[in-house]
């Protein structure tokens, strides 16, 4: 789902330091963006971040990770770049503005150690399967930036999109399911740790259950 468009959320963008303007040149080097800038610091990025909530928390609470937070349409970055609070700027979040198709342009082989897949758009029509962020052709992205053991976290509330993915990991090499669960916030081990997106939150709240899966290489 998509924020209408909000005037002036390019230049906003734009003018935010923590907004990466340069991305394709940072490729293989993305420590150097961060205060920590120790190349052997994880590097965990979530595609399609949205407004940013999953992301802040999981930087507040893990200071020792580097995130990056990658949005496509600026009307959606500029909520996320909104909650920054100038007093206390994140240290080790950063975001890019960008297609997920160019990831290997922008990243280096092995350089991401997690991604994350938050309430991706389903894409619900078959002609735009490709499109989805779960599908072959993503999965071959994601194996050219992450590292040998990286992991793809993925959660959804929508059971076509869950299954779909199950299916096409499972059937893309060199991709494995290592968990999963179709009621993530009732699957204590699944859910330690856990933390909720906007969607999220709304989505549970109404009773969807959260559909979760963990990928790695075989």
């Amino acid at each position: 789902m998509r924020l209408r468009n909000i005037p002036g959320a390019g230049e906003a963008i734009a003018a935010c330091p923590y907004v990466i303007a340069d991305y394709k040149t940072k490729q293989d080097h993305w420590n150097t963006v961060f205060e920590d800038q120790n190349p052997n610091t994880p590097l965990h990025i979530e595609v399609g971040m949205g407004k940013g909530q999953f992301l802040f928390e999981m930087a507040r609470q893990h200071p020792d990770i580097n995130y990056i937070g990658i949005e496509r349409y600026t009307s959606v970055l500029l909520r996320a770049i909104q909650k920054i609070n100038p007093e206390e700027p994140p240290k080790n979040l950063r975001f890019i503005c960008m297609d997920a198709k160019e990831l290997p342009e922008v990243f280096g082989k092995k350089e991401i150690s997690r991604i994350y897949l938050n309430f991706s758009d389903p894409w619900p029509k078959d002609r735009h399967a490709r499109r989805r962020l779960t599908s072959s052709d993503f999965l071959n992205r994601y194996d050219q930036i992450l590292s040998a053991d990286g992991t793809i976290e993925f959660k959804t509330d929508n059971r076509g999109l869950f299954d779909f993915s199950l299916e096409e990991i499972q059937n893309t090499e060199p991709w494995k399911i290592t968990a999963y669960t179709f009621d993530l916030h009732h699957e204590a081990d699944m859910c330690a740790g856990n933390v909720m997106t906007e969607y999220e939150e709304k989505f549970s709240s109404i009773g969807n259950p959260i559909c979760k899966l963990i990928a790695q290489r075989k």
